[in-house]
């Protein structure tokens, strides 16, 4: 890849791995800890959570509240409508960047393909799309991937007819052919491959890395609340440990979530990461390389502001808290 290779010079990011930091005797609140979520593989878990009633076990109160659209639970943590969402790397730094408190506290997956550019028949690759019209949700990781696959194919953004749209319209306007290619997740996805002759040209499988995806809590609660954050990493590792003892009855519950059948639910299942509590570690932990969460949050800050997403580059200041990971 020929883009964003300069560092965040000054990077200043929050990264606290020592239990320390997490105290473990902190009080949880009876007030709900209300967190979002949408359709994403990586995110579902927590509706078996909330099914097996796994929070009570860990004594935090938490209302799990579901968006449809995506972008609309991006919205309500920036307005404060939720204390917390699960959303992506870039996605949050756009927050950040607009003046929003938000922190990290846990990587819930990375994507490993399940993020894809779908093309109509007789486009063979990310350059045939010069000239043709792509349909993706402005702003939101989608369109990330499909910069940086153009930027990879010597293309920017004024080299197509950009279609802003909802993940899920975008999908339904590929597959009615109302465009020549969309920029997708799963379950969407399934959406725009029924369009016969599609196919993939792009995936986040090509960059590795560069779509982890998280709990953001408003940086406040992270101090003030610290005992629920705790609960709930907590239970989200159980819940990761349920799955694979029950992989049945959680394949059910996951599929029902996603609007799809257990069969084309398992078919997401290498396009999605779940991070066990060694690979949060290690992503929190500081490092150079694709697996580093510091090293990806300076690579989009860069990307943000050479594609104009950002006008500024975003403070990673308090960005990323691992003491919640490290207690758990």
């Amino acid at each position: 890849m020929t883009v964003v290779r300069r560092w965040c010079a000054a990077i200043g990011v929050l990264v606290l791995l020592a239990v320390a930091g997490c105290d473990s005797s902190a009080p949880k609140s009876s007030e709900p800890f209300v967190i979002g979520f949408s359709a994403w593989p990586g995110w579902f878990p927590w509706q078996v959570a909330a099914e097996q009633k796994l929070f009570d076990k860990h004594g935090v109160t938490v209302e799990m509240r579901y968006y449809d659209n995506y972008t609309d639970s991006l919205k309500a943590l920036v307005d404060g409508e939720i204390d917390a969402n699960s959303q992506t790397l870039n996605d949050t730094l756009v927050s950040v960047g607009s003046g929003a408190r938000q922190t990290i506290v846990l990587v819930n997956d990375n994507s490993t393909g399940n993020d894809k550019i779908i093309a109509r028949s007789g486009i063979g690759s990310v350059a045939d799309l010069k000239g043709k019209r792509v349909a993706v949700e402005q702003g939101t990781v989608d369109h990330y991937l499909l910069l940086l696959a153009l930027a990879e194919a010597g293309l920017t953004a004024k080299d197509i007819t950009l279609m802003p749209m909802a993940t899920d319209k975008a999908a339904e306007a590929f597959a009615a052919g109302q465009v020549d290619a969309a920029g997708v997740f799963a379950p969407f996805t399934t959406t725009a491959l029924a369009r016969r002759g599609s196919r993939a040209i792009a995936t986040s499988a090509e960059f590795p890395g560069a779509i982890p995806d998280h709990l953001a809590v408003r940086s406040e609660l992270v101090t003030r609340r610290a005992g629920d954050v705790r609960a709930i990493v907590d239970t989200w590792f159980e819940t990761l440990r349920w799955m694979r003892d029950n992989e049945a009855a959680a394949d059910t519950i996951l599929a029902r979530r996603a609007g799809v059948d257990v069969g084309a639910y398992r078919s997401y299942d290498a396009g999605t990461t779940l991070f066990t509590r060694q690979q949060n570690v290690d992503a929190f932990t500081p490092g150079t390389t694709p697996a580093h969460l510091n090293y990806q949050a300076a690579r989009i800050c860069d990307f943000m502001v050479e594609t104009g997403l950002v006008d500024e580059r975003p403070s990673l200041d308090g960005l990323l808290d691992g003491s919640f990971v490290g207690a758990a």
